[in-house]
């Protein structure tokens, strides 16, 4: 019996996946939370096989977890399940040591068949995604420039910004002018919503 692991904030969502992974014979949804800072704790408490997360919930995002799962359980396999389709995502996730990443929308046969291949070893990625990230290329920031654009995209100054991330105001201003020009954006608030599209943030 494998044994899975479901991460997601939307209580209809999580007991809808958790149903029709019951229906599979050789499927069993052992724990289930709905925030991404519980998963770890979970994973130690349930041992599961397959770890499924979604990536934007409370607490810590699914590539966050997948991480500390990647650190705290090895033998964890992670199944990234998202409606955010992003192909920065994709790369993101796969960094973090997810082994499978699919949208949503994919039928549920699709779901199951995913954690037994990467039980057996194997990666699955939703295709059109796969070939989506392939044509936009790599992430262009660096992990100062996300986070320098994640503080300022709540309106935060430069002051405060460098406040929070303990660096000067100049170089603050350096790292957010570079990300304006590497996203092509014309402003700070045109660069957050650019790179958070792309799902680099």
């Amino acid at each position: 019996m494998i044994r899975v692991l479901l991460a997601d904030d939307q209580s209809m969502v999580r007991e809808a996946l958790a149903t029709l992974l019951g229906l599979e014979d050789d499927i069993e949804v052992v724990a289930q939370v709905a925030r991404g800072d519980e998963v770890v704790a979970a994973a130690l408490a349930h041992r599961p096989d397959v770890a499924l997360l979604d990536i934007e919930m409370p607490g810590m995002t699914g590539i966050e977890a997948a991480a500390g799962l990647r650190e705290a359980c090895p033998g964890v396999k992670v199944v990234i399940v998202t409606t955010f389709g992003r192909p920065g995502y994709l790369r993101r996730a796969m960094e973090s040591g997810a082994e499978a990443f699919l949208v949503k929308d994919a039928p549920a046969a699709r779901l199951a068949d995913a954690v037994r291949r990467v039980l057996g070893g194997q990666r699955v990625i939703d295709p059109t995604l796969a070939a989506a990230a392939l044509a936009e290329g790599p992430d262009p920031l660096t992990a100062r420039e996300r986070d320098v654009l994640n503080a300022a995209a709540d309106g935060s100054v430069n002051a405060d910004i460098a406040r929070r991330l303990l660096l000067s105001e100049g170089t603050v201003r350096n790292y957010l002018s570079t990300a304006i020009q590497k996203t092509g954006a014309r402003n700070r608030t045109e660069a957050v919503r650019i790179a958070r599209e792309k799902g680099w943030l």
